[in-house]
C-alpha cells in the first residue's frame, strides 16, 4: 500500500503546490508526474535496501540471476522516476515504466502463489495486487499520452 499512498499523496501535494503558485506544477499532469516519481523512488530504493532479499525471493524461480534482475529493475525505476520530473523526458519515461511494470508483474503473481513475505508480512494478495497494478499502469499511461 505504501506505493499507492506515495502516488496519491505525492500527486495531491504537487497539485496543491501548483494551486498555490508553483507554475511547474500547475495542472494535474505535472502533479501526476511528481506522484509517480515519488512512487518509483520509494519502490526503486527498496531494491537496494532492507527489502532487497525479499524482492530477490519474489523473482520467479525459472528466471536466471534474480539478484541482477532486482538490481536492474531498481536502477530502471530510479532512472524513470528522475526522468518523470522533466517535461522533455516524462512521456518516454512513463511509457518505459509501463513496460517495466508489466514485465515485473509476474514476480508479484509468483510471490502471491508461493505465499512469500515482504518485510515480514505476507505479500499483497493477488486480487488486490492486480487492482493496484492497474491503477499504477493507468497513472503512467496518463502521463505517457496526456499533457
Amino acid at each position: 500500500m505504501a506505493p499507492l499512498i506515495a502516488l496519491l499523496a505525492g500527486t495531491a501535494l504537487a497539485r496543491i503546490a501548483g494551486l498555490l503558485g508553483v507554475d511547474a506544477l500547475n495542472g494535474w499532469h505535472p502533479a501526476l508526474r511528481v506522484g509517480l516519481a515519488l512512487m518509483f523512488v520509494l519502490t526503486g530504493v527498496a531494491h537496494f535496501a532492507s527489502r532487497r532479499a525479499d524482492l530477490i525471493a519474489m523473482v520467479p524461480p525459472s528466471l536466471p540471476r534474480p539478484d541482477l534482475l532486482v538490481t536492474v529493475t531498481g536502477v530502471l525505476e530510479l532512472a524513470g522516476a528522475l526522468a518523470l520530473l522533466f517535461p522533455a523526458t516524462a512521456r518516454p519515461a512513463a511509457a518505459g515504466l509501463v513496460l517495466l511494470m508489466l514485465a515485473m508483474f509476474p514476480a508479484n503473481v509468483s510471490a502471491a502463489r508461493r505465499r512469500l513475505t515482504l518485510a515480514g508480512r505476507p505479500v499483497t494478495p493477488l486480487g488486490v495486487r492486480t487492482v493496484l497494478q492497474v491503477v499504477f499502469v493507468a497513472a503512467a499511461l496518463a502521463v505517457a499520452v496526456g499533457g
